[in-house]
């Protein structure tokens, strides 16, 4: 089959399950109904039925992925709306990240390193709670595996969107500030996303903490690998 048929035949595909995703989401809104999860599972499922290997999707898959750059920049426009209030509360998303990023350090390494892992997984699980090109790199240069390291980052973002109700209803987190700082510091750009589709302002308080979550993890996690060990 054509290449460029076949890269035009996933990337419909893909359009077509994610919208399908978020027609139900829209209608049954549960924790995995997400679009993110029910669009992943679909198109794995599909991809498996129909014998499809990962790089023929990716043939479509990858211009796809070349658009996550101009999205992320699309996120700038809320920033700019609601900026005046993002200016007085500088301090506390500061704040908040920070501690997110060294909790989201810490509790994959800590927890790794008392179940018995190696330290291939450990140094590959240290940056799970950012975006994964900085994720990847951090891996690499401590001595992870970046896919591995990739597919961290994935479980933490989608595993982010589908407890982070039940943990914010325990923790009575309310604010949008709060749950923004939540989302953007341990989901990194899943969960910006679910942020955003909830409420503009959450979604771009998780932009920031997204963005310095992975300024403050590439600082600190080289440190805090080593003392932790």
């Amino acid at each position: 089959m054509n290449d460029v048929l076949i890269a035009v035949m996933m990337i419909v595909l893909t359009i077509i399950t994610y919208k399908g995703a978020t027609l139900v989401y829209q209608r049954f809104r549960r924790m995995y109904t997400a679009p993110i999860i029910l669009s992943t599972v679909a198109i794995i499922i599909f991809l498996l039925v129909c014998h499809f290997s990962y790089e023929t999707y990716m043939a479509g898959g990858k211009w796809i992925d070349h658009l996550l750059g101009p999205a992320v920049v699309a996120l700038a426009y809320p920033l700019y709306q609601y900026r005046d209030i993002l200016k007085k509360m500088v301090l506390p998303v500061l704040t908040g990240t920070f501690v997110g990023a060294v909790v989201g350090i810490s509790s994959g390494l800590l927890l790794s390193k008392w179940t018995g892992f190696s330290e291939l997984i450990i140094y590959s699980i240290v940056p799970k709670s950012v975006t994964t090109p900085v994720a990847m790199s951090i891996a690499e240069s401590s001595g992870g595996v970046m896919p591995l390291a990739a597919v961290f980052v994935m479980i933490a973002g989608i595993g982010g969107v589908l407890i982070h109700p039940a943990v914010m209803r325990v923790a009575r987190l309310q604010g949008q500030i709060g749950r923004g700082v939540g989302m953007g510091s341990a989901s990194h750009a899943i969960g910006t996303a679910t942020a955003m589709e909830r409420d503009h302002l959450e979604g771009s308080v998780s932009t920031i903490a997204m963005v310095l979550s992975a300024v403050i993890v590439s600082i600190l996690a080289p440190g805090l690998t080593l003392l932790l060990l």
